[in-house]
């Protein structure tokens, strides 16, 4: 794997975790939110996908759409 490759799991690992965390959400409150769009996964499996930061764009957008968040800021500057 290329470092860049590293560097990009490493920003949307962050984005993820940040949004986590500005609704105040650990992994069993988004594996019930996330059943509740029809997702099942377990909060041992959540923590372990999103620690590596290799996950698809739509687990993403699932995660994003199942904890309320409408709008990803990224950073132009990096």
């Amino acid at each position: 794997m290329l470092d860049t490759d590293k560097k990009w799991q490493g920003r949307v690992r962050g984005i993820l975790r940040a949004e986590l965390a500005r609704r105040n959400l650990n992994y069993v409150d988004l594996a019930d939110l996330l059943r509740a769009i029809g997702v099942e996964d377990t909060p041992k499996n959540l923590s372990n996908k999103i620690a590596r930061g290799r996950f698809t764009a739509a687990f993403f957008m699932q995660c994003m759409r199942a904890i309320g968040c409408r709008i990803i800021h990224l950073d132009a500057d990096e």
